[in-house]
């Protein structure tokens, strides 16, 4: 026997001699293998993924044939075919230099109205210059050739001229500013929620559209003045363009912006559809309403005139109902945040309000309060989105968004407390027995 040490004990084959680790003593166990990491989970593919890329590649290329079209029908024409191209070109200056400034004041309109989730400027301009550009490129193409046709027939200058304004002008600039409606409808459809966006893309795209074709306008009524010596003129068409019926195209080509709406909107297959169909028809009636009145006598457009204004300030008052309507749409939709610990109703009160974006610049962080509305506004929508594909059956990416933007909440929320030097209130959920966050009534 020796003191100090284990029995010893015949050591069974393949195993250790009991009592000692296999190295012996002085020696450490060796290290254990660390469990091989799971794989990680394939990323989902982003089913809009091919969409978006069709729709980019599309708009860009109907945006550079259009240019060239506008180029040729514009630019290039008056130095080829006129007697004095610099009048053209001096007179076309007259109409940019009156015409710009308008549509730079009348961009802002839509952009104020829509308060609730703004559309990204970038999606507004890329509806703006394909109403400026590919629209106008397009319709001139169209419409020239259909006057030419026209003219070949019946050897009648005004009946020509009828014909385009009355059929080949409402038809075709509908359709081609209908264009930007659909690629942002089709291709950015996480950006495109609803009648109200369907609304905004239709105006800034027609809004472009009308600019351009105010350039055309003013230009050929300053070179009337300078060579008919018709003093006034230019005045009278700027009055009437300008002024008094700036809005004919916005009005036009949101009735399109309305049907795409609806057909994001609804869940029925059919309704999906027609209703992008019946709100083009309704467009055209309405664009050739007002020029076969303006064809037929400018008294004719005297007359419609009261009811032209009652017509824009009855859309007026819709397009508020409208946005009203996904103000209430939005709240519904976070409302059970404040219930789960992701917002705090405070929070829920700015996002809703009417006038919370210019309250988060001025006293909620700035930039960083206006990214957390945009994120809050756009969890609603997709949460939106997303109970209405349930209830249809189908799939829809707008869920995928829902665990991210909550997680953008939280971030956002950090960087308010930094900008504004303190730590904001932050969210708790809510649980049995505890009185409820969300306001009675509201």
């Amino acid at each position: 026997m020796y003191g100090g040490g284990p029995p010893h004990h015949p050591a069974r084959p393949g195993y250790p001699a009991p009592g000692y680790p296999p190295q012996g003593y002085g020696h450490a166990p060796p290290p254990q293998a660390a469990p091989p990491r799971p794989p990680a989970p394939p990323r989902k593919r982003d089913p809009e993924m091919t969409q978006r890329s069709v729709g980019k590649a599309l708009w860009l290329t109907g945006m550079l044939t259009g240019g060239f079209l506008l180029f040729r029908f514009f630019l290039l024409a008056p130095l080829l075919y006129s007697k004095n191209p610099g009048l053209e070109y001096s007179t076309m200056l007259i109409g940019a230099v009156l015409a710009v400034p308008m549509l730079a004041v009348y961009i802002w309109i839509p952009r104020i109205v829509d308060r609730y989730d703004p559309e990204p400027w970038w999606a507004l301009l890329l509806c703006l210059s394909w109403g400026a550009i590919a629209a106008c490129g397009y319709s001139a193409l169209i419409n020239t050739s259909i006057e030419g046709w026209a003219y070949g027939q019946t050897h009648d200058k005004a009946v020509a001229s009828a014909v385009g304004a009355c059929l080949s002008a409402p038809v075709f600039e509908e359709a081609t500013k209908a264009i930007a409606i659909f690629f942002m409808f089709y291709a950015f459809r996480r950006e495109f929620d609803g009648v109200v966006d369907g609304i905004i893309y239709g105006t800034f795209a027609a809004l472009g559209f009308a600019a351009l074709e105010n350039v055309i306008y003013y230009g050929n009524a300053a070179r009337t003045e300078i060579l008919a010596h018709k003093e006034g003129h230019l005045e009278t068409v700027f009055l009437m363009r300008g002024i008094l019926a700036p809005w004919g195209h916005p009005l036009y080509t949101s009735m399109t912006g309305i049907g795409f709406g609806v057909a994001r909107e609804t869940e029925k297959t059919w309704l999906k559809w027609l209703a992008p169909l019946a709100g083009y028809s309704v467009a055209v009636f309405m664009h050739a309403v007002w020029n076969t009145a303006a064809t037929v006598s400018s008294g004719l457009v005297e007359l419609m005139l009261p009811m032209w204004l009652l017509t824009v300030a009855g859309f007026g008052v819709m397009v508020v109902w409208l946005v009203r309507r996904k103000g209430k749409i939005i709240r519904k939709n976070l409302e059970d945040e404040v219930l789960m610990g992701y917002l705090t109703m405070q929070e829920l009160d700015l996002v809703t309000s009417p006038i919370g974006w210019w309250k988060a610049t001025f006293s909620w962080g700035g930039a960083a309060g206006r990214r957390f509305i945009d994120a809050a506004a756009r969890l609603a929508l997709s949460k939106w989105h997303s109970a209405r594909a349930t209830r249809a059956k189908k799939a829809t990416i707008s869920a995928d968004f829902v665990v991210p933007l909550r997680q953008d909440l939280a971030k956002f929320r950090a960087e308010v407390s930094q900008a504004l030097g303190r730590q904001v209130p932050q969210p708790q959920a809510w649980r049995p027995g505890m009185p409820s966050p969300l306001k009675p009534g509201r």
